[in-house]
């Protein structure tokens, strides 16, 4: 006889903090026999004296029932289906290096007194033997301290080594016992992923430890922006479950390696709908390297100060577009003045600030296109100081293409 159970998560909210489980047991047992059908007492002793009569007897009969049923024999040679044994090596191999992440923020009482409250909880993988984790930004944010969960059930105290909003990256460590091996996940090569791909998650969703799923890649190259206004391209979609929890937890391929950090989901309850979204392993490796290094990302960037596009300005200005960044100021003497792009000269109030109107919109960048703010710092996440770009500007009605080096800027 063979016990199982299915579950299903009930989400009540998008953060992970509660959440209710209906579970549904089913029972199914197995008789063997052949002929006519014995007494149900009689095929279990039969049953029960073959499997007993020593390893030999034992595997004779394993090999005899096999393909018979696909219920699982319930000896200590269980069998298992190749899918299944895939995800139970995978399980087995990763899920000690999946942590779980919790917060608490600073808050203020009803007396403007600052309190600690408890904040987000996520997930995040142990990288290096040394007890560096990488995770999301969002997992982090706005944290006065972090606490990271091994799957002994210890609980140390992380320090936050860098992070990166662009990306929504973030390395946090901490200090493990003298003697403590931890076990680490390899990043794997995000760029040979194929659609229809198997792929498994683990993760922490609503608490609940190491939890395991699996699905398929469901798309590739996905530009996602996330809850900071941020644009992330090259996301890989997946249909693997994924809640709220599993953030920055590693979502896998079928050898146990990490071809990207689940990040968010699309759904209109907050609740998985099988629409998931994982930052590739190519581009954490790059960020997680320079986190590494400097703290930062040591990412290219043009030397002038832009403003998106609105109504109110298209019209002030009396513009023949409506979407771009317009370029307000250029640095003097720096690569995009060198470059030839032009700032405005006519100042004149935006909320708070001063604005200059007459300069270049930037629409294109490269092959991307540059409607927003966010696909603007979105062409340029990946690209490196020194690196040229290619920058179309609309100019007295007209496109332009001008080459432009970057510069150096750090991540904020």
């Amino acid at each position: 006889m063979k016990l199982y159970s299915r579950g299903q998560l009930i989400i009540v909210s998008t953060t992970a903090a509660v959440a209710a489980v209906a579970v549904t047991s089913f029972i199914f047992v197995k008789f063997s026999g052949r002929g006519t059908l014995p007494e149900p007492q009689t095929a279990v002793e039969q049953t029960s004296a073959q499997a007993d009569g020593g390893p030999e007897m034992q595997t004779a009969f394993l090999q005899q029932n096999s393909g018979q049923s696909s219920v699982r024999s319930v000896s200590d040679n269980q069998q298992y289906t190749q899918d299944e044994l895939q995800n139970i090596n995978v399980y087995e191999t990763c899920a000690e290096s999946v942590v779980n992440i919790n917060t608490q923020v600073t808050g203020v009482n009803w007396f403007l007194e600052p309190v600690v409250q408890d904040g987000g909880s996520g997930s995040g993988s142990i990288i290096d033997k040394r007890g560096y984790i990488v995770t999301n930004v969002h997992v982090i944010e706005n944290a006065s301290k972090i606490y990271v969960s091994l799957s002994d059930g210890t609980q140390y105290e992380a320090q936050v080594v860098g992070q990166d909003e662009e990306s929504d990256l973030a390395v946090i460590k901490f200090t493990p016992p003298a003697g403590t091996v931890l076990k680490t996940i390899s990043f794997g090569d995000s760029t040979r992923l194929k659609v229809g791909q198997k792929v498994i998650a683990i993760g922490n969703p609503f608490g609940l430890d190491r939890t395991m799923t699996t699905g398929i890649i469901s798309g590739l190259g996905r530009p996602v922006k996330n809850s900071n206004n941020r644009i992330i391209r090259n996301m890989i979609q997946t249909d693997a479950a994924i809640n709220p929890g599993n953030s920055g937890g590693p979502l896998l391929d079928t050898s146990g390696r990490m071809v990207g950090i689940n990040t968010m989901i699309v759904s209109s309850s907050g609740s998985s709908a099988g629409v998931g979204f994982a930052i590739p392993a190519e581009t954490a490796v790059r960020v997680v390297a320079d986190l590494l290094k400097y703290g930062h990302v040591n990412r290219g960037a043009m030397e002038l100060s832009i403003v998106q596009l609105n109504n109110a300005i298209v019209q002030y200005a009396n513009l023949d577009i409506t979407s771009g960044v317009l370029v307000s100021e250029v640095t003097k003497g720096g690569d995009a003045e060198k470059a030839g792009i032009k700032g405005g000269t006519q100042p004149a109030r935006y909320g708070n600030s001063t604005i200059y109107l007459g300069g270049d919109i930037i629409t294109k960048i490269d092959d991307i296109k540059v409607t927003s703010l966010a696909d603007y710092f979105s062409a340029l996440e990946d690209k490196r100081p020194g690196e040229t770009v290619n920058v179309t500007v609309h100019r007295n009605r007209k496109d332009h293409v001008l080459q432009v080096v970057l510069a150096s800027q750090q991540s904020d």
